[in-house]
């Protein structure tokens, strides 16, 4: 069975955001030398000729830290890493530039919980696969274990040639084996195989699901859907069983190996499935009644806006909004202050300005007015994650978390201790939305349509059954009005 992924865990790295640090080590003391990426995408050539490599893989994951990947989301809003992927990208097609043919060079950085401290994991090979920006999604993955809840497992993209599916989350079957989704573009059916032959029993049924059952009695649904249009047909890839002969076995074919040797072959090869790709975008403000916590000393709330109208989180801003103890809002600039009433449009910037619009009177009792974002604020959604003042991964969101946005509450406090609990949702991206589970029975959720409408509250649980959101509409939860994109 071949090595679909190549993968390995680079250490000792003091900066993980240094790249000359991660694609080649300085000097020609050879044998005291690391591999680190340069060497491994020179040993693990796509294609050769005997001994020559002809083609090399151009699409690379760095798992980082996620530590790391916090810290300069915090510090940077992410920077670090963009440089980083940029760099690396560049001595990619440097030293393998007559290597690459037509393909385009692509990085992405993912944090991992599972990494030390200067550890990288780098993984690259046939099936790794990250999209052009404007890719738009062929085929979603979705599995099951009962045929009634449903988990998005990896989208396929129409360049994408292959999908290992043996990785995901939920994925019951250990080191049995893996399965092989393999994509001939948008007029051809997908085929799903298992890797290695006869792993799995594959079944497709006539609702259009496949029925993947390991040997020893573990059972997973499979669809594959076309995006945007009706369930795929999968071809499911059938292999007959081989006459027993006297003949030695030959050890260079998989399906002739015995389970033991099998499972050993299948644990070396490390597999992927790309998670669902999606964001969860700061659209809107929703400004709290303060008048709500006199108890806790705040007085005054401040979102302040620089000359370009984007939340300025330093420096003195251009125009500020502001809520004050009883509830009354006021737009400050340099020319002095003025109050307003929802619905109210002030601070023009070319053709943006700040619009301040009123609640939906089901969510009146609880808040002021909303202001939408002229420049909203963005972070990838690519597995579960739980949203909060805990959260480190989405903290990017939660632009109010300062104490320079509050005043009159007790040390430094921010607007998230009066309207967002540590661990206030769930969620985790599937091919029909955004799955939310509500973590905190104080925390109040609801749901906003694409236009910002009203649509009712969100109930979902942790132990029941999730909420799904659409994509294009919003979750609202504390002060922030995030909208999911798939």
């Amino acid at each position: 069975m071949p090595t679909y992924v190549q993968h390995e865990v680079l250490g000792r790295i003091p900066d993980v955001f240094n790249a000359e640090a991660i694609w080649q080590a300085p000097g020609l003391a050879l044998f005291a030398r690391r591999p680190l990426l340069r060497d491994l995408l020179e040993r693990c050539p796509r294609e050769q000729r005997g001994r020559a490599a002809t083609r090399c893989f151009a699409h690379v994951t760095l798992r980082l830290p996620q530590e790391d990947v916090d810290d300069d989301y915090h510090l940077t809003r992410g920077n670090r890493a963009r440089e980083l992927t940029d760099t690396l990208a560049a001595l990619h097609r440097k030293d393998f530039g007559d290597l690459l043919g037509e393909d385009d060079v692509r990085y992405h950085v993912v944090g991992a919980d599972d990494l030390a401290a200067g550890e990288i994991e780098v993984r690259f090979g046939h099936a790794v696969y990250l999209p052009a920006p404007s890719e738009k999604v062929l085929f979603d993955v979705t599995a099951s274990t009962d045929g009634v809840n449903w988990h998005s497992v990896c989208p396929v993209y129409p360049q994408q040639r292959l999908a290992m599916i043996g990785d995901a989350p939920g994925w019951p079957f250990g080191t049995d084996g893996v399965l092989l989704l393999i994509n001939d573009g948008p007029d051809a059916e997908p085929v799903l195989q298992a890797r290695p032959k006869g792993a799995f029993d594959c079944r497709l049924d006539a609702a259009g699901h496949y029925t993947v059952t390991s040997r020893s009695g573990k059972r997973l649904l499979l669809k594959v859907t076309r995006s945007g249009a009706a369930p795929a047909r999968v071809t499911p890839a059938v292999w007959k069983p081989r006459a027993r002969t006297e003949a030695p076995v030959r050890t260079d074919d998989p399906t002739a190996l015995p389970l033991a040797a099998l499972r050993a072959e299948t644990a070396s090869d490390a597999t992927y499935a790309p998670g669902a790709r999606g964001r969860l975008t700061l659209a809107a403000l929703a400004l709290p009644r303060l008048s709500r916590y006199r108890g806790t000393g705040v007085t005054r709330l401040e979102v302040p806006f620089d000359g370009a109208l984007a939340f300025c989180a330093t420096g003195t801003p251009a125009v500020t909004i502001t809520v004050d103890a009883t509830d009354a809002l006021q737009v400050v600039s340099c020319t002095g202050s003025e109050r307003i009433s929802p619905p109210a449009t002030c601070a023009a910037h070319g053709e943006q300005a700040l619009h301040v619009a009123p609640m939906p009177a089901a969510m009146a009792e609880r808040y002021s007015a909303m202001v939408a974002l002229p420049q909203p604020i963005a972070a990838n959604v690519n597995a579960k994650g739980v949203f909060g003042r805990g959260s480190l991964a989405m903290a990017a969101l939660r632009v109010l978390d300062t104490a320079r946005c509050i005043t009159g509450a007790d040390g430094a406090a921010s607007p998230d201790r009066i309207g967002l609990s540590r661990s206030a949702f769930s969620f985790e991206p599937s091919a029909q939305g955004l799955l939310l589970l509500r973590q905190s029975a104080n925390q109040a959720l609801y749901h906003l349509d694409a236009a910002l409408g009203y649509v009712g509250t969100i109930d979902a649980a942790e132990g029941g059954e999730p909420f799904l959101l659409p994509p294009g509409h919003h979750v609202v939860a504390g002060h922030y009005v995030l909208r999911y994109d798939a």
